[in-house]
């Protein structure tokens, strides 16, 4: 009885964790996640890549401009023509969102 205790408990924590901080756009897994998701793009990508985030820690501090204009800046781009999103995140306690845009 004892070790079934232990495990709804785990149970608990996992469920009550899982969402502290997760990326927020797209799929998320509870214990790991990594993707890429797609917002907008046309047949010419470009041959300039810029790239800005944002960072949570355990849902509690976030952090960061993950703009498209952040990220066009970044990397001299006037001329949008592809967005990308890439999430990140580990066991609720990391996760991270960044705005990927290519163009000239």
């Amino acid at each position: 009885m004892h070790f079934a205790k232990k495990i709804l408990a785990a149970g608990f924590v996992a469920v009550f964790m899982s969402a502290c901080a997760v990326t927020g756009f797209g799929p998320s897994g509870s214990i790991f996640t990594q993707t890429t998701v797609g917002a907008y793009g046309n047949a010419i990508g470009g041959t300039k890549v810029g790239r800005s985030c944002v960072t949570s820690i355990l849902g509690l501090v976030a952090t960061g401009d993950g703009t498209v204009d952040t990220a066009a800046a970044g990397a001299g781009i006037t001329n949008v023509n592809t967005i990308n999103f890439e999430g990140f995140s580990v066991l609720g306690l990391y996760s991270e969102l960044c705005t990927i845009v290519r163009g000239e």
